[in-house]
Parts: C-alpha cells; structure tokens; sequence
C-alpha cells in the first residue's frame, strides 16, 4: 500500500472514531438527566409521588401496591382479582400500580411505555386495562408491538402527537426502571407482587386476597 495511501486510509479511520463518539455524546448528554435522577434516588421506596393510583382514598392507611408486568400472563390471571378488590374495598383501600417489566418479554417495556404515555394524558386506567384485555393478541411475541400499541392510543381518544413523544422520551424509560428499581430493592422477582401495607403478600385466590385486606382494615 502505498503512503500517501495508508495516511488518506488512517485520516479516514480518526474522523469515523471521532464521529462515532460525537453521535454517542450526543445520544448520551440528551439521556442523562432522566437516567442520572433513575440512578441517583434512592431505590427500595414502596410507593412514589408519581406512583400510579387506582385510587386514593382520604384517611385511609390501608394501600394495596403491585409490581406487575403488562406480557405476563399471572398478571392477566390476576387483573380481574384485583378489580373484583377494588370493587369491594375502593373506598376504604389505597391501590397504587408499580411497572415490573420483565426482560425475557419483548413487548413488556414498550407497554409499560404506552401505558405512561397514556397516564401523561389522563388516560392511565383505561390503557392498563386495554393491555390486559388484549394481551393474547401482542404477547408472547418477538416482534414489536409499537403499531398495536399506537392503535391502542387511537381507541382511548389520545393526542398521538403527544403520545408518540412521551412513548420515545427517554424520560419515559427512566421513569419505569426506577419502579423496577425500586421493586428489585424490596425483593421483587417475579410478577405480579402485591404488597399489602408494606408486607408482601402471598396468594392463591380471591379469598386469601380479601381475608389480607380485612384483615389490615380491622387493625
């Protein structure tokens, strides 16, 4: 090879490494504030200002608290328990909702992306409720359910602009992580995991369910 050539070939090199760099600041200085404030807070708290509530109720110190995950089907299992919960004890039980997504599920994070990006716009319940509804038709799936989930957006009456924003905001990951963070911090493994004033609770049914719950009422 000759010089002249192998000076051209090494200048190129530099100015691609440098390139490549410049791209990954970039990306990364744009990520930093949401994933510096994930990273930095202290992991291991139950419940958050920004948790999501299915509702409050004043006076009460009875809260209900699950980590779950959109594409699990326990979770699916477990959606109607708990609606069945709220329905018998919304007004004297606090239940808040945790993201738990869990990796070996593809979708998982980009539905806890569109359920935050629905929660930005009010819309929190009647997303998280569709994800359950509609989970055979996205889950256990290798391919990405971005088009599904927008046609979700769609039926719930969103601002798609809006949504589309928040879905791709790095934001959005950060925030979620923190709630997985959180949930690994107080020993979640697996989901869902339901936490009963602070206390993990096991169950099998409705009944071990509502016996915990009163229970915690009656003391």
């Amino acid at each position: 090879m000759a010089p002249i050539t192998r000076i051209l070939l090494t200048v190129f090199t530099v100015i691609t490494v440098i390139m490549g760099v410049g791209v990954y600041l970039s990306v990364r200085d744009r990520e930093t504030p949401a994933v510096a404030q994930a990273q930095t807070e202290d992991a291991g708290q139950l419940i958050r200002e920004d948790s999501h509530r299915l509702n409050t109720v004043p006076g009460s110190d009875v809260t209900f608290v699950e980590f779950l995950d959109f594409e699990c089907e326990a979770c699916r299992a477990a959606f109607p328990l708990v609606e069945q919960l709220r329905s018998q004890y919304g007004d004297r039980v606090n239940f808040v909702v945790r993201y738990f997504p869990i990796q070996s599920h593809f979708n998982a994070e980009r539905a806890a992306r569109a359920v935050e990006s629905a929660a930005q716009q009010g819309k929190f319940e009647p997303m998280y409720k569709k994800m359950y509804q509609t989970q055979s038709e996205w889950g256990e799936q290798k391919t990405p359910a971005d088009a599904i989930f927008r046609g979700f957006a769609t039926e719930v009456g969103l601002d798609m602009a809006k949504f589309d924003a928040v879905y791709n905001d790095p934001a959005t990951v950060a925030r979620i992580n923190l709630d997985v963070a959180d949930g690994k911090a107080l020993g979640v493994e697996g989901t869902p995991t339901i936490f009963l004033d602070g206390k993990r609770l096991k169950f099998r049914s409705y009944s071990d369910l509502s016996t915990a719950v009163e229970q915690a009422l009656q003391k």
